[in-house]
């Protein structure tokens, strides 16, 4: 077992609330639901992620003897919570919207349906997973549709948050519509193509450049994408230009450069000539370093030719937006709908869904948030997952939540395709939903 397996990967108040819960008697169904409450500074829309991980969660979720015992040394914690920890196995329903649907502010994308100290106990680890791939998933996803169909990588594992940061980052910019990732496990866990070149230090390690990609193309005879700003770029490039028949000769071709500094652009411009001139105008260029979106809106506009991008540091800490303000939220009790009134952060009671209404010619028009019974045109966006505990169906594969964002991207109103904040895209509230709320805040 992982740390990030262990069912103590939790808040120390879920514990004491599921001690009270289970004291009082308190395991009548509870329904909570995740959403998230505004959207981050500069950005016009989300894209759900981490479903896949959340239902390995509750499939696998068990308390060890090894946490039964820590937790009985605390003192903290009663007999009767231990012996329930003991035993427990999520026994809940889940319903979510599917991996790469965008969605807006105050829209539930999982609710959760279990006995009270169940639903209680998973609020932290859920929250956690969902968060961070669809905070990341909704950066990568503004690169994507600035990128103009150039291929873009994920370089970030190095800077990222931890390990398990780094490893769901490649997994939700690959979800988001990046083509793949340098982070090996990466493509082991979740077959995610992989993609590396080599290092500055590779380079100085040899006395000459030279020998430093003669090496490496040796070492790597189907990947000779060669770093060359080590030292000074255009001489680089016509030191490749220069290797690359004799490599040719050994049947090892260049597949293309890779450009990490400067002036990106202007360097590009430079190296393709070089390229072109030399014999080699199908190897590519790719550059890296320090890249976001913005950037990487320039140097499109730019019409510099460069054919693909590494993209890190940026989109997996979501460096300009780290964090969203999302909730997991008790919406009904034992069969009684309930809603939070604090100020600023009041909820919607009850079970609720999400319709997505189009236009006469098929475009996105409005969401309409509303209660579970009250049912509209087409399907809700909310969909079964898990009953009973156990899965209703095998998940849709990464690749067909893939396929999904990209769908889902394409239909996205114009407007909200840019950088700059657009004018909210609209989410009614339903008459029933209203209804509903002046039901709950009058007591009934």
């Amino acid at each position: 077992m992982t740390l990030s397996d262990n069912a103590l990967l939790t808040d120390l108040y879920q514990m004491t609330m599921a001690q009270a819960y289970l004291e009082q008697g308190m395991e009548e169904p509870a329904v909570f639901e995740f959403f998230v409450r505004r959207l981050p500074p500069h950005r016009n829309f989300l894209m759900a992620a981490g479903l896949s991980q959340v239902m390995d969660y509750l499939s696998t979720l068990r308390f060890t003897s090894g946490d039964i015992a820590w937790l009985a040394q605390t003192g903290r914690f009663s007999p009767t919570l231990l012996r329930y920890l003991e035993g427990l196995r999520f026994s809940g329903s889940v319903d979510a919207m599917a991996e790469g649907t965008i969605f807006f502010p105050n829209e539930p994308i999982l609710r959760v349906v279990a006995p009270m100290p169940q639903a209680q106990l998973v609020e932290t680890r859920i929250m956690n997973l969902l968060n961070f791939q669809t905070m990341i998933a909704s950066k990568a996803a503004r690169s994507v549709l600035i990128a103009e169909g150039k291929p873009l990588i994920d370089f970030g594992l190095r800077r990222a948050h931890g390990a398990e940061a780094g490893l769901y980052a490649a997994r939700a910019s690959y979800l988001a519509g990046f083509a793949g990732t340098a982070t090996v496990l990466a493509g082991k866990e979740f077959v995610i193509p992989v993609f590396g070149t080599m290092a500055h230090s590779f380079v100085q390690a040899h006395k000459d450049e030279t020998e430093s990609f003669t090496h490496f193309a040796q070492a790597q005879p189907d990947n000779v994408v060669l770093l060359i700003d080590t030292y000074d770029t255009e001489a680089a490039a016509r030191k490749v230009v220069a290797l690359a028949p004799s490599l040719q000769a050994k049947g090892i071709p260049v597949k293309g450069v890779r450009l990490d500094s400067g002036d990106l652009a202007d360097h590009a411009r430079k190296v393709r000539k070089i390229l072109d001139e030399g014999g080699l105008p199908h190897a590519t260029i790719l550059v890296s370093g320090n890249l976001d979106e913005y950037r990487l809106r320039e140097l499109i506009r730019s019409r510099a030719p460069i054919d693909s991008f590494a993209v890190g540091t940026a989109m997996t800490t979501s460096a300009d937006a780290p964090s969203l303000d999302c909730a997991y939220k008790l919406q009904e009790y034992a069969g009684r709908p309930c809603r939070k009134r604090s100020e600023g952060k009041a909820t919607w009671p009850g079970r609720k869904q999400v319709y997505r209404e189009r236009t006469a010619d098929g475009q996105w028009a409005y969401d309409l948030l509303t209660t579970i019974s009250d049912q509209h045109r087409g399907d809700g966006l909310l969909q079964p997952v898990m009953r009973d505990g156990r899965l209703i169906a095998p998940l849709p594969s990464l690749a067909a939540g893939r396929t999904r964002a990209a769908a889902q991207l394409a239909q996205l109103p114009s407007a909200l395709q840019q950088l700059e904040p657009a004018s909210p895209y609209e989410v009614r509230i339903s008459d029933a939903l209203h209804t509903l709320t002046n039901r709950v805040d009058k007591g009934g």
